[in-house]
């Protein structure tokens, strides 16, 4: 089967390679973005490797969002523990394939996707949805949804959002992951009775 991937604009082209080019004494957004969050700056390299790890971590996205249907079983923390999870790979799908380290985003961004959102972004995700990066604020970091996290009963703020505009947001951003990386979606397969 034959995947199509988007041709990027000049303009995109030259937003990507100024990001992937970055050092940590220009005045660039990674720059503030390394300062803001007090990461070690890396230079991005893009390797065989990153791309195959970034596509194996897309395919954990779309496997792991199949605990957000509407049929699966239902707990509104472990769903948004579950949607954190989904987020979190997809976005380091992007990170990876535009050249983090593995073990860098594993020290620098852990589970915070709000900081993962803001990373793919200045490295040409060009996700700017409103919506989206409310939802990051309530996610992360995502262990706070984790039920051991809630023993004592009381639940973060949710920010009222409900399921359904969960998955709604999740699925738009798997499908600009997709997108900008280029990695093929997975064929749905039928769910057994």
């Amino acid at each position: 089967m034959d995947v199509q991937v988007p041709v990027a604009s000049p303009d995109e082209i030259a937003a990507v390679s100024a990001a992937l080019n970055s050092l940590p004494d220009e005045n660039s957004a990674l720059a503030a973005l390394w300062k803001i969050y007090d990461a070690e700056p890396v230079r991005l390299l893009r390797t065989k490797q990153g791309r195959s790890l970034s596509r194996d971590r897309y395919k954990r996205a779309e496997q792991f969002a199949a605990m957000l249907s509407p049929d699966a079983p239902f707990d509104w923390p472990d769903f948004l523990y579950s949607t954190g999870i989904v987020v979190q790979l997809a976005l380091s799908s992007h990170l990876l394939d535009v050249g983090f380290p593995d073990s860098w985003c594993a020290r620098y961004i852990s589970l915070h996707v709000d900081r993962s959102l803001a990373y793919a972004n200045v490295t040409a995700f060009g996700y700017d949805c409103p919506e989206t990066a409310r939802l990051m604020q309530v996610l992360a970091p995502y262990w706070k949804w984790n039920r051991r996290n809630l023993m004592d009963g009381k639940h973060p703020d949710d920010d009222g959002f409900t399921p359904d505009e969960v998955r709604t947001l999740v699925a738009a951003l798997l499908g600009h992951v997709c997108q900008v990386t280029g990695h093929a979606r997975s064929r749905q397969r039928a769910v057994r009775s």
